[in-house]
């Protein structure tokens, strides 16, 4: 997730938006689940010195490498009209495919029958 300044035009929000998605399709390497746009939203308190009480928020759900979400935090960092960020990996959705990956691992194994006459 993440959250845009509000004083610049709406075209450039929303192309900032699909410019973060683009690089983690491009740079990452990732797979974009989800990608939900709130829009403007107020903050629960100001920031930087008062100066923004809203924000344009972008939520995205991701499958990349874990070496290279390093790089999204990056470019956050380095953007001046993104003010607020914050990545989850979602250990609830890794344990879960762990667990079909185990289950399959498994072979049940059909018990012999023989036949005697």
């Amino acid at each position: 997730m993440f959250v845009i300044r509000t004083d610049i035009p709406e075209e450039e929000r929303n192309a900032l938006a699909e410019k973060v998605r683009g690089w983690i399709e491009g740079q990452l390497e990732g797979e974009v689940e989800e990608f939900t746009r709130w829009g403007v939203r107020k903050l629960a308190y100001r920031t930087q010195k008062g100066k923004f009480t809203e924000g344009d928020y972008t939520y995205i759900i991701y499958k990349a490498d874990p070496e290279k979400v390093n790089q999204l935090d990056d470019l956050f960092k380095v953007n001046q009209e993104i003010f607020r960020f914050q990545t989850i990996r979602r250990e609830d959705l890794e344990k879960k495919v762990r667990k079909t990956q185990k289950e399959s691992k498994i072979k049940v194994e059909e018990p012999e029958t023989s036949e005697e006459i």
